[in-house]
């Protein structure tokens, strides 16, 4: 299996949406912001299920959220 990891845009998408905290999204999906920080920070990936409902949030497809990078 190749070797890589998940990437996303959460920090610069929550900055374009009024700036909005990792409390506020992790309220919006139904996870905790410690969570969200993770996931951000690229230290935890998240189930498929909040995935898109991350995207959803943003009103964005899933893969202009998130990509795989080798």
């Amino acid at each position: 299996m190749a070797k890589g990891r998940v990437v996303n845009d959460i920090r610069t998408l929550r900055f374009l949406a009024s700036e909005m905290t990792q409390a506020e999204l992790g309220d919006r999906i139904g996870l905790t912001r410690q969570t969200v920080a993770a996931i951000e920070q690229g230290k935890y990936s998240p189930s498929l299920e909040a995935a898109f409902r991350i995207a959803l949030v943003f009103g964005k497809p899933l893969e202009e959220v998130f990509r795989w990078e080798e």
